[in-house]
């Protein structure tokens, strides 16, 4: 999310032509055989000064080698009951041996349509999008903490434009963040570079919460609910 992303039409319009990013995601689901039942982060999403604004959430599938993650955000900002604008967005990550290797992401601001494509090339990981066509590190990663492999990357590359942002991470220090009203020992890692970001890491790995420094104002990920993680028992203890 970065500045502009508020100002857009009804929902309807983002609506409006979603349904082939539906379709795609749903066939290369389809395409791809799955052996273990998957992991889904689901987050909820709020905002410093908006209050509520969404969902975020990460479903991470793994067959012979390979891991896909699919990654779907709606966003809906309102203030009073009025509704000011949103983004809603869809992509897909291929990773293998810890590398991407493969990247499609469809984002919705308002009436704007943005598509990233990525694909790794040799010892380059080559992206074309509406910037044109940039070639990343074969260490690039999304801006997606879906796991602990996050920390491993130095260039980040955003999910909306594809744009690189170098990164520096700080050491991780032992914290505690509540989940549904538990408390839950992780560690807390900073990745500073243009932007900010915040992942906090339970002690398998699974990031239950994280926090961008947007510049319309602080913008706080908090797992709601997960199903194949490590916290996957409390929840189902409770329904």
């Amino acid at each position: 999310m970065r500045r502009g992303w508020l100002a857009g039409s009804p929902a309807k319009t983002l609506a409006f032509g979603f349904g082939s990013a539906l379709l795609f995601f749903a066939l290369f689901a389809q395409s791809r055989a799955v052996a273990a039942a998957p992991m889904r982060l689901l987050y909820s999403v709020h905002h410093a000064i908006f209050g509520n604004i969404g969902t975020y959430s990460n479903t991470i599938e793994k067959k012979d080698g390979a891991t896909l993650v699919f990654t779907h955000a709606h966003f809906r900002v309102r203030i009073l009951g009025i509704p000011l604008g949103g983004e809603e967005g869809r992509h897909v990550e291929e990773w293998a041996k810890n590398r991407l290797i493969y990247f499609h992401g469809i984002t919705y601001k308002g009436s704007k349509r943005f598509v990233v494509l990525g694909k790794a090339v040799g010892n380059k990981f080559v992206i074309h999008s509406s910037l044109g066509t940039i070639t990343a590190p074969a260490s690039v990663h999304p801006a997606n903490p879906w796991s602990a492999n996050i920390l491993d990357s130095r260039t980040m590359m955003r999910v909306d434009t594809g744009k690189l942002e170098k990164v520096r991470v700080e050491p991780g220090k032992p914290v505690s963040a509540k989940i549904e009203g538990e408390t839950v020992p992780c560690r807390e890692y900073e990745l500073i570079g243009n932007t900010k970001y915040w992942v906090w890491l339970d002690a398998q790995g699974v990031p239950v919460e994280f926090k961008v420094d947007d510049n319309t104002g602080m913008v706080t990920f908090t797992l709601s609910h997960c199903t194949g993680c490590s916290l996957d028992d409390r929840y189902a203890s409770r329904r």
